[in-house]
């Protein structure tokens, strides 16, 4: 009996516009010198940034519903195959037809020949990153088909021969005076005079699409959602072009990447949250379709779905890496990251820009393909995408590992387990730290070489210029001056009857020293609580005699005032106003008295429209508010304020008198 080896199955890592074809930093540095640049992303990065926020907080449920993002997502990677075939059954249960793509070469193919069986020459196209990914239209245009984009920033992209810079705004390194410029240079037909006003622009793009829309049979899109339960795909877009290739043309194809799916329905009600408030910072997406396989007589009739794996399944082999396919291509990690700010997308090299693109990259082609191996190294590690990410990947926990992957393939043993190249500069630095923090004497040699550096910085006192592998970080920053002499030199100088020094070798009895200081860290804690008790009493106590004595004041100036009989101080003029003459108390009384009725009818006219408390008289009624019944209202009438000028027929104190 023969026994054949079949060995384990070989993950296919993916291929396409995903590969950089240049490192980052290289890239990254040409792109700081165009200062055009990072203008337009400062400025429309902050703007949805701010938006994003906004919205957001109107939300009391945010971080559970990232949870629920998250654990939805989750749950689609532990149960991808099932998923995936359920979704397959019930796409051609409704009349569609669904095709399996390896990489982005095969998905490529599929969709040409899709094209070429309905005899079409141009197709309308979604925005949409899987085809992006692929290369669709270079693919598309190589064999002679058009692709016309019908998405405004992509149309702009295409017609200006770019690349997208960003998933949401692929145009977002355009301001509109560049995209005007493009518009007159490449869309036929566009009026000569046109302007750079964002409307203009907008209506020319329609004008252009328009006649595409109505004789075009061939519609090509991505796709947002998959529903493994019904087959239903969803695309959720701002400008309503989406809605016209998905209803207009004869036939249909999908590129869907295969982390798309969610399980049920009910679970679009997450996303459906999560996805407009964390790209554009809207409430609802202006435009959501829906629609599960092909219905007689209504929208495309010829309905394909392309799943794509482009190394997707590679992504999903590491444990710590799948979490990067939970994404949901809503760019909030892009907006809020600083060296995405700065650098832009396109120094990433890939369809997928930003922190996302950082790991999402080399997980689908490998971390040792290319470029891409300099991509888990373009992030501060900051965490602002973690915490902007509405299905919280920790990206930059997944950075920190792919780093690791990256050392190891180009310093150690790769994942072939062979022997990767030469030592380099780094390889010689980490051994000789390696070296130096392990053994105690050696460190305080190399300490003692402090005041070499010291020379090094000069009279400006930092160091602006290393060698070899440290200069790329004086590059761009300065090192400070170093110390005289390390704190651990300078604490065997300078300690006063410290504890005795253990001999070398000797182990620290450790429960000793626990017994020792048993109870310190609460009695310090109380210490600390009481003091700080204590000053908290003293500043109330301060309060309420700066209070007391400010009351005491303000009565002492008034007393003296009455007994010296002068007028109130008009103190914003310095002066001393007008003496008021003082009313007559028992006429006061005698029209208190008299206004008894007219209280009664003052509450009933003060309690209108405005409510309780706005009556036209100058009467107290029972109501709570000015009636308009007779007496003097006196209730504003204090030190510093004079008699309000007489309005109407209520009865003035000094009438007789007058």
């Amino acid at each position: 009996m023969s026994v054949t080896q079949l060995g384990m199955p070989r993950v296919h890592h993916g291929s396409g516009n995903i590969v950089a074809r240049e490192p980052f930093p290289d890239f990254a540095r040409r792109e700081l010198r165009n200062e055009q640049l990072r203008a337009n992303l400062g400025f429309a990065t902050h703007t949805i940034r701010s938006k994003r926020a906004s919205v957001v907080g109107e939300l009391p449920d945010w971080q559970e519903l990232r949870t629920a993002g998250s654990e939805i997502k989750q749950r689609v990677m532990a149960r991808l195959p099932e998923l995936l075939e359920q979704f397959e059954e019930n796409v051609t249960a409704r009349g569609g037809h669904v095709h399996w793509a390896r990489d982005a070469g095969e998905a490529n193919r599929i969709a040409l020949d899709l094209i070429r069986a309905e005899g079409a020459e141009e197709v309308i196209k979604i925005k949409s990153m899987a085809t992006q990914e692929t290369g669709l239209n270079e693919y598309l245009e190589e064999h002679g088909i058009g692709a016309v984009e019908t998405d405004l920033a992509e149309e702009i992209v295409q017609m200006g021969e770019d690349k997208p810079s960003h998933i949401l705004v692929p145009a977002i390194h355009r301001n509109r005076t560049e995209i005007r410029d493009i518009f007159l240079n490449r869309m036929p037909g566009v009026d000569l005079g046109l302007t750079d006003d964002p409307p203009a622009l907008a209506d020319a793009s329609r004008r252009h699409l328009r006649e595409k829309f109505f004789r075009t049979g061939v519609a090509i899109s991505g796709a947002n959602f998959g529903v493994a339960e019904t087959g239903t795909l969803a695309v959720v877009e701002s400008e309503g072009n989406g809605r016209m290739c998905l209803t207009l043309p004869d036939t249909l194809i999908t590129f869907m990447g295969i982390e798309k799916l969610v399980p049920s329905f009910e679970d679009l009600e997450v996303f459906f949250q999560l996805l407009p408030r964390s790209s554009t910072g809207e409430r609802m997406n202006p435009y959501t379709s829906l629609w599960s396989g092909a219905t007689p007589g209504d929208g495309p009739q010829n309905l394909h779905v392309i799943l794509m794996d482009n190394g997707r399944t590679a992504a999903l082999a590491d444990e710590v890496g799948r979490q990067a396919l939970h994404c949901i291509r809503c760019s909030a990690c892009m907006n809020v990251c600083p060296v995405y700010e700065r650098a832009g997308g396109h120094a990433y090299g890939s369809t997928y820009p930003g922190p996302i693109g950082a790991i999402l990259s080399p997980l689908l082609t490998g971390v040792e393909d290319h470029a891409n191996n300099s991509l888990p190294y373009a992030s501060s590690l900051c965490g602002a995408c973690y915490e902007a990410c509405p299905v919280k990947i920790n990206i930059p926990e997944v950075l920190v590992h792919l780093r690791g992957k990256d050392v190891d393939a180009r310093h150690g043993r790769g994942e072939s387990g062979t022997r990767r190249k030469a030592p380099d500069q780094m390889d010689a630095l980490m051994a000789g730290a390696k070296a130096v923090f392990s053994n105690a004497k050696l460190l305080s040699l190399a300490e003692r070489g402090l005041p070499v550096g010291r020379l090094a910085a000069g009279r400006k006192h930092r160091i602006s210029k290393l060698p070899g592998i440290a200069g790329g970080w004086t590059e761009y920053r300065d090192v400070p001056e170093p110390p005289s002499q390390s704190f651990r030199h300078w604490w065997r100088k300078n300690r006063r009857n410290g504890a005795a020094r253990r001999p070398a070798g000797e182990r620290a009895d450790v429960e000793a020293l626990l017994a020792a200081n048993a109870g310190l860290a609460e009695s310090l804690h109380g210490r600390f609580a009481a003091e700080s008790e204590e000053r908290q009493r003293a500043a109330d106590r301060a309060a309420l005699e700066a209070k007391a004595e400010e009351k005491q004041e303000v009565q002492e100036g008034v007393s003296r005032e009455l007994a010296e009989g002068e007028g109130p101080r008009d103190t914003e003029a310095g002066r001393t106003a007008p003496e008021r003459p003082k009313p007559d108390v028992g006429k006061l009384a005698r029209a208190g008295a008299e206004a008894g009725d007219g209280a009664t009818a003052g509450a009933e006219t003060g309690a209108g429209e405005d409510g309780p408390g706005t009556g036209s008289g100058g009467g107290h009624g029972s109501g709570g508010g000015h009636g308009s019944g007779g007496g003097p209202d006196l209730s504003d009438q204090g030190p510093g304020r004079t008699d309000p000028e007489p309005t109407g027929n209520a009865p003035l104190e000094n009438e007789e008198e007058r």
